[in-house]
């Protein structure tokens, strides 16, 4: 690690931490630590596969919906305090999540967990770090999502062991009171935050054609629609594979608590191939990387689907990391070379709304496959298809704008 990145955190210590902590607080609301009780929740309320999917898929899908607006707010309204209202939110839906008996909350009480913790928390440490910081943006982007990792490695085996000593419900009493601890934190490390417009507009990145778009004019532009299967795709699939966890450990004849032992493997390379992806971004630039991003995740899904023995989904679980990893900075570095900064919430949050939904498709479709005798196994041969094909359209939009 060099001097001047060390330079470079000590210096921006506290909104480095702020980006990992919002993005840590966010694992409440994503569907690797949900999925840890998906057995549970069907049980409690007498859920098929499918049904859970679909009622899972429902609450997302209205979250994504709703980060269209809510996203952009974060080209208006501090993170501090944006950040506060999406962590209260968070922390009181886990608290219902214990506490509910009633079927027809259950869409309800998603959408608050996906919207507040995967929607909102995830957006605003990304925009956050995104806006902030230029030359170093893919390192910025690349510390902050370590608190993705540290969710993934942490909490999924630390949940799944308690869930054999404690009832599901209090868990989520627990979770909840974590997210109210970090209320006074976030609040302390910005409290001298800069706020949307007080970074200076030199500053500012332009993007093609040297200009900052807007949302509208990045709608209209052929180049979203092309990069919009390879962004969705992940966020769709990775999703499926945790939600099914269960499914896929049964399926395979192996231990739910064996499986997620693989949990911390996949997070510390994912740690690694962020940490290598942010380097590479400030070097070589996002739109270089982004068509390569997905090849690891297609021969990881392909793995997956033949393992026989949890040595051999080790072996796909790396290769799943090393994607994920990338994915994790790469979006949001790419969208701000392509059109710059100065609409950047606005723009991102339709990024994040895909995000979103996406992680809604791919349990809602997994699931119903599965509740029609198409085991996770085989479905994941079909998805590492659907991969190739989005890394070849990006793969061809970027080239397609090359002269801007």
């Amino acid at each position: 690690m060099s001097w001047p990145f060390l330079t470079f955190v000590r210096e921006n210590s506290a909104f480095l931490i702020a980006g990992v902590l919002l993005t840590f607080t966010s694992s409440f609301g994503q569907t690797f630590f949900i999925s840890i009780f998906a057995a549970d929740i069907m049980d409690y309320y007498n859920l098929t596969d499918g049904q859970w999917g679909l009622i899972y898929s429902l609450g997302t899908a209205v979250s994504a919906v709703i980060m269209l607006w809510a996203g952009a707010l974060t080209d208006r309204i501090r993170v501090r305090q944006l950040g506060i209202y999406s962590l209260v939110g968070l922390a009181v839906a886990c608290i219902f999540m214990a506490v509910n008996p009633w079927l027809g909350m259950l869409p309800v009480l998603i959408f608050a967990l996906r919207l507040c913790g995967q929607g909102m928390l995830s957006h605003i440490a990304k925009v956050a770090m995104a806006r902030w910081f230029v030359a170093m943006r893919g390192r910025a982007l690349a510390v902050a999502t370590l608190g993705f990792s540290a969710g993934e490695a942490i909490l999924p085996i630390l949940f799944v062991f308690m869930n054999t000593l404690i009832d599901w419900r209090l868990l989520w009493v627990v979770s909840g009171i974590f997210v109210i601890a970090m209320l006074p934190i976030m609040v302390r490390l910005l409290r001298k935050e800069r706020t949307p417009r007080s970074h200076r507009t030199e500053d500012e990145a332009y993007g093609m054609s040297g200009r900052h778009w807007t949302r509208t004019d990045m709608l209209k532009d052929k180049l979203f629609w092309l990069v919009l299967p390879a962004v969705l795709g992940p966020s769709a699939f990775v999703t499926a594979l945790f939600f099914q966890q269960v499914h896929l450990a049964e399926v395979k004849g192996w231990s739910h608590v064996g499986f997620v032992a693989l949990f911390p493997l996949y997070t510390g390379v994912a740690v690694v191939s962020l940490a290598l992806t942010g380097w590479l971004i400030d070097r070589v630039g996002a739109r270089r990387l982004i068509s390569f991003s997905l090849l690891p995740l297609v021969i990881g899904f392909l793995l997956m689907g033949f393992a026989n023995s949890i040595a051999d989904a080790a072996v796909g679980m790396v290769l799943i990391g090393v994607s994920v990893g990338a994915v994790s900075t790469l979006p949001s570095a790419f969208w701000a070379e392509m059109y710059g900064t100065g609409h950047l919430g606005g723009i991102k949050a339709v990024a994040t709304s895909t995000l979103v939904l996406g992680s809604a498709i791919g349990p809602a479709l997994t699931g119903v496959l599965i509740d029609y005798g198409v085991d996770f196994s085989t479905q994941l041969l079909w998805i590492a298809g659907y991969l190739v094909i989005a890394a070849a359209m990006t793969g061809i939009g970027v080239y397609s704008v090359r002269s801007r």
